[in-house]
């Protein structure tokens, strides 16, 4: 591993992620910053609406740092929405309330995959940029910024229904009838999303995730040609070096439990785990080839702190000693969380995984 920056005060998840010696395991959890949060719901108020609040560089920086003040977390996580790629490429991306994000317009045929617009990041993404400098800089060194995006399929997916889905008709239609066509799209949306992730990292991020929300929707071999082929492309185009230290690129596909084993073929750093998946089998069958993260179920948090607890000490059990364990949740954090509860599950990492770095189990 290069150097790591003299500047990075707490280099624990880097360390981790690198699968070296940690005197706890670290832990960030995805949506750290978001609606279970009050302050996050004060200050999304005050930016009038979602994308308002992505796109000023200052208030997405202040809801970046506010899981930070109240928590001893190792990373931050840029505040964006995966999304942000399709919005560029002129789709129409809005929120109605409840209902999470559509689209006014969809791409179901060749000639709307031939319609879209090649993008250069820094310049059609620019204000994710401004947010990624800005929050670098407040971080001051403190812990590592995490960039990301959405993965090619997942995008694709949103694309084609017009906003999220249960059972996918349109893009499972085009998969098995228009196979071509899909993979246009996946190839514009692969090139899109590495040159994206490339512009956060030479704007500050220090690790990048990919965010594979649907990848566990497709059959078997159709993940394979449909998804993880395309998050491959993106590994192997990925800067890899920056400011004298590694760039580490986790992946994350939701449902993904049976693929771990091409998964960690990648040549990505650590493979994220949802709930579904027993993180010590996962570790048998990847061994030292990759660091992994996660994989409480966000649905224990609901529980009291002493259930909490219990379930935070089952995983760094099953996990088992040594280094290469990130703790996250297997999902976002849902908005009804209590942050005491959020607080509860941090603290137990904190306080019961040293004793499993030092190798004592």
């Amino acid at each position: 591993m290069a150097q790591l920056a003299p500047e990075l005060k707490n280099d624990r998840f880097l360390r981790a992620l690198a699968r070296q010696p940690v005197d706890r395991t670290p832990i960030w959890m995805m949506r750290q910053a978001g609606r279970y949060l009050p302050e996050y719901r004060a200050t999304r108020q005050q930016a009038g609406d979602f994308m308002s609040l992505c796109r000023n560089a200052d208030l997405a920086c202040e809801v970046t740092m506010q899981p930070l003040r109240r928590y001893p977390l190792d990373a931050a996580i840029l505040f964006s929405d995966i999304l942000t790629i399709p919005d560029a490429m002129g789709l129409g991306l809005y929120f109605e309330t409840g209902e999470g994000p559509k689209f006014r317009h969809v791409v179901r045929s060749a000639a709307d995959v031939e319609a879209l617009p090649a993008l250069t990041a820094e310049t059609d993404l620019d204000y994710v940029m401004r947010a990624v400098s800005t929050i670098r800089r407040e971080l001051a060194g403190d812990v590592p910024l995490i960039g990301f995006s959405g993965s090619p399929w997942t995008l694709a997916t949103y694309m084609i229904e017009g906003g999220s889905s249960k059972d996918f008709p349109h893009a499972k239609a085009m998969l098995y009838s228009n196979p071509e066509v899909l993979h246009g799209l996946l190839e514009r949306l692969a090139t899109a999303v590495t040159d994206y992730l490339n512009a956060q990292i030479r704007a500050g991020a220090q690790v990048v995730q990919i965010f594979d929300t649907w990848g566990g929707a497709l059959a078997h071999n159709a993940y394979q040609s449909f998804s993880l082929q395309y998050m491959q492309r993106i590994v192997d185009g990925l800067i890899r070096e920056h400011e004298g230290r590694r760039v580490p690129v986790i992946l994350f596909t939701k449902g993904a439990g049976q693929w771990l084993e091409v998964m960690a073929d990648t040549g990505a750093d650590a493979l994220g785990l949802d709930w579904t998946t027993d993180i010590g089998q996962a570790r048998a069958r990847v061994g030292d080839k990759v660091a992994l993260q996660g994989n409480m179920d966000p649905a224990v948090l609901y529980a009291e702190p002493a259930a909490i607890r219990q379930e935070v000490k089952r995983i760094l059990a099953n996990f088992g000693s040594g280094p290469g364990h990130i703790f996250n949740l297997g999902h976002g954090i849902t908005p009804g969380v209590d942050p005491e509860h959020a607080k509860a599950f941090i603290e137990a990492v904190v306080e019961l995984s040293p004793e499993y770095q030092a190798g004592t189990h």
